[in-house]
């Protein structure tokens, strides 16, 4: 089996920073919206750094205004990972961009989206479930909101709460009412965390907002007694090298601490993130992990089983995909 068939799942990625290029330029000229600056000369995404990435997220996102533009986006998005092998994918939605944190106007998107997804599971045979994440630089007040939504909508396809944008905007305590809300609703709990605020950002999160998994989390490494809590406490990383790489947080793919923090206990995954912008995939991903520590079919086992026990979808669902992962 190649790493690229080689069945995977993704418990780490952004429904709209896994849109194509392509397909957002497509429907801005089905809109006659002008966003041609935040592509370069290929057509790709073109930012500067982190804060220019949120920026150029932002405006292209801009571009999806109705239910519909998400159903198509959906598609698009599973054609893409399916093409990767993936089987199981979860994926961070935002209220804040589907319907502006009105709980109806969010059923809508969120019905337009699973219907996509249920017909891309029986196309491609990868199944998607949502995490609600409010964007922390929105502030505390609309991240309420969005956390009001996801409660409401808690189920077989909302099965989760996150919480992404800049990591150094507000501490995590200002967001706890919306995490106790949405575990009181039965959602599972994860945070964006140890990317770009360091050690004390991922203390923050495990204290403040009781996750289970944190999304990045990589700086953790910078306080070996921070990485022995979160081996004790079986945290579960959703790590994702390429954008790591490719926004500043390390300089190269040697430099990357996931193969230290393996070794030293901790449970991590692996996701592409924001792939088109990060020019990655999860093909891309293994193949670097393989060529840069030596990864083989033992640890990209133990990977991909630790992601099955750690996704937020129901028993049976879990089962489903375990059958999967042991397809030739």
């Amino acid at each position: 089996m190649t790493l690229s068939s080689r069945p995977k799942i993704e418990l780490h990625l952004h429904l709209e920073g896994a849109a194509p290029p392509a397909f957002i330029r497509g429907l801005a000229q089905e809109k006659r919206i002008d966003i041609s600056k935040i592509f370069d000369d290929r057509g790709n995404y073109r930012f500067a750094d982190f804060g220019d990435f949120l920026r150029v997220y932002e405006a292209a996102t801009s571009v999806l205004t109705t239910p519909r533009d998400y159903a198509r986006l959906v598609t698009a998005v599973l054609e893409q990972s399916a093409a990767h092998g993936v089987v199981y994918c979860e994926t961070f939605l935002s209220p804040d961009f589907c319907g502006g944190r009105d709980l109806g106007a969010w059923r809508e998107y969120l019905h337009a989206m699973t219907e996509a997804a249920a017909a891309a599971e029986t196309a491609e045979g990868i199944v998607l479930r949502g995490i609600v994440t409010p964007i922390r630089h929105f502030g505390p007040e609309k991240a309420r909101q969005t956390a009001f939504c996801a409660a409401e909508t808690a189920g077989a396809f909302i099965v989760g709460l996150g919480i992404g944008g800049d990591e150094m905007s507000g501490h995590p305590k200002d967001f706890a009412w919306g995490f106790d809300m949405a575990r009181e609703a039965g959602l599972h709990l994860t945070a964006h965390a140890g990317e770009w605020g360091g050690p004390q950002s991922v203390q923050d999160v495990l204290d403040h907002l009781k996750v289970t998994r944190i999304g990045h989390g990589v700086r953790a490494i910078e306080d070996l007694a921070l990485v022995d809590r979160l081996a004790e406490k079986g945290i579960v990383l959703e790590v994702c090298p390429g954008s790591n790489i490719a926004l500043g947080v390390y300089p190269s793919w040697r430099d990357h601490p996931i193969e230290k923090l393996r070794e030293r206990g901790v449970k991590v995954t692996v996701s592409t993130d924001d792939p088109p912008f990060f020019h990655t995939t999860m093909t891309h991903e293994y193949d670097r992990l393989a060529e840069t520590f030596g990864w083989e079919e033992e640890i990209f086992t133990e990977v991909e089983q630790t992601a099955l026990a750690a996704a937020f979808c129901d028993e049976p669902t879990r089962k489903a995909i375990a059958k999967k992962l042991e397809q030739p």
